[in-house]
């Protein structure tokens, strides 16, 4: 599977190290990369201190961003160059029912509908999965300002939302990471046995790291 992958995603919630791996990834496989950039979004940090307040321009700034990403990446890319990236623009809308009150909630789709680019289908996505505290600490520990505010309930709901758009998706292969008991963004030894993995997987879904 990961051979003939020419597009690859990377997800996961704040502070499963999605990007992180990305990185390292298309490093190993000598493929760019196609990351989002949350230190552009101005309203990221207010966000985070008042959520009712700054939802929808937060929810909007990073679905702009996001649209003329792709619509760049789906303009000047070539095909046949490999690429990964840390973010799929369809689990976009997953934040938005998250923070958003229901008429904004309206708005906002209205807008995804209008914005969304039409893009590739990737080859595969990894999800890195992981439960609250671990991504709390992991936060706090790569300490970025805009993200002192975040809270270990709010990120259990973005979990909680994660997994569920997961439970569902199969637009693509989906390879599920158990981030907790393997950090292959942060163990040489992890990421070597999830490249392994990754090498071998043959099913449409598989997981990797689970005891189950």
């Amino acid at each position: 599977m990961l051979e003939k992958a020419r597009y690859i995603v990377v997800e996961g919630p704040i502070g499963a190290g999605k990007t992180t791996l990305a990185r390292r990834l298309a490093d190993r496989i000598n493929a760019e990369v196609l990351l989002e950039n949350p230190a552009a979004n101005a309203f990221l940090g207010r966000f985070y201190q008042n959520m009712e307040r700054w939802g929808l321009p937060t929810q909007i700034a990073f679905l702009f961003q996001r649209s003329e990403q792709l619509a760049r990446f789906a303009q000047s890319h070539d095909p046949h160059k490999r690429v990964v990236s840390d973010f799929l623009i369809d689990k976009d809308p997953l934040f938005a029912e998250l923070t958003l009150a229901e008429d904004e909630l309206q708005l906002y789709r209205q807008l995804y509908e209008r914005l969304k680019p039409t893009v590739r289908t990737p080859d595969l996505v990894i999800y890195l999965q992981a439960q609250p505290d671990i991504l709390i600490d992991r936060v706090r520990k790569r300490g970025v300002e805009s993200e002192r505010k975040i809270s270990e309930p709010y990120l259990q709901r973005v979990a909680e939302r994660y997994a569920n758009f997961f439970h569902h998706y199969d637009a693509a292969p989906l390879f599920i990471v158990n981030a907790e008991s393997l950090n292959p963004v942060d163990k040489e030894e992890d990421f070597e046995l999830l490249y392994s993995r990754l090498l071998a997987m043959r099913s449409y879904r598989e997981f990797f790291g689970y005891s189950a």
